[in-house]
């Protein structure tokens, strides 16, 4: 599935984690990864830039965070970030540079690119966002699928078994996801694609798309 390869979806140089997707061909295949990559990675970063505050959590000494915001490692909070009152960051978290992660929002096991904005009650789990993704008020990620089975990714009568049972978003580049949306196991959006409001997405989207609903998605251009 072209549309699904880290190339279509995302620009590298724009995160900090670049490394983590040189020798894979599916942004998920990173999510088992993120981890040990966030260790080894934040024991090389600049300290005239980052603090170690604590086990494995590395932040940029410009970012903003709130006292109320909670972060366990591992974690790394990149240059210009802000995190906001009571974000919940659970740890296999790298938030990118000028990042927002807002009031009540929880992450765990992501990579966030430089950018990105999840700034209202929203729940991103075993997901990676693209740069500049921004994701409404209350929309989440839903990483596990009711019957607990491993998550297949699904374009049409294309499918790839992933192997994997926590599985949230692969949301690509600049994409829009509208307030109140569900983001089912396994939901791969292109880039620069916008999602209605109160939308229940599964399966591949194609870029530059205009999802309304599953059977009404329209390109922009």
């Amino acid at each position: 599935m072209e549309e699904c390869k880290i190339s279509n979806l995302y620009n590298l140089n724009e995160t900090i984690a670049k490394e983590i997707f040189e020798e894979i061909t599916y942004p998920w295949e990173a999510l088992p990864k993120i981890n040990d990559f966030i260790i080894k990675l934040g024991n090389t970063l600049d300290q005239s830039k980052y603090n170690k505050i604590g086990e494995d959590v590395w932040i940029a000494k410009n970012a903003q965070i709130m006292q109320t915001a909670y972060i366990k490692g591992p974690a790394i909070i990149g240059e210009n970030a802000e995190i906001r009152h009571c974000a919940f960051i659970r740890g296999k978290v790298i938030i990118g540079e000028g990042a927002v992660v807002g009031n009540s929002t929880e992450l765990k096991n992501v990579i966030l690119f430089n950018k990105v904005q999840v700034p209202h009650y929203n729940y991103v789990g075993d997901s990676i966002l693209g740069y500049k993704a921004h994701m409404g008020a209350g929309a989440i990620t839903s990483n596990v699928k009711s019957d607990k089975k491993l998550v297949v990714v699904k374009n049409g009568k294309e499918k790839i078994e992933t192997g994997i049972k926590k599985f949230g978003a692969m949301i690509g580049d600049e994409v829009e996801v509208g307030c109140g949306s569900i983001l089912n196991p396994g939901s791969v959006i292109g880039k620069n694609t916008n999602i209605y409001p109160l939308s229940s997405v599964r399966g591949v989207i194609a870029p530059n798309s205009i999802y309304k609903n599953q059977n009404e998605i329209t390109k922009k251009y």
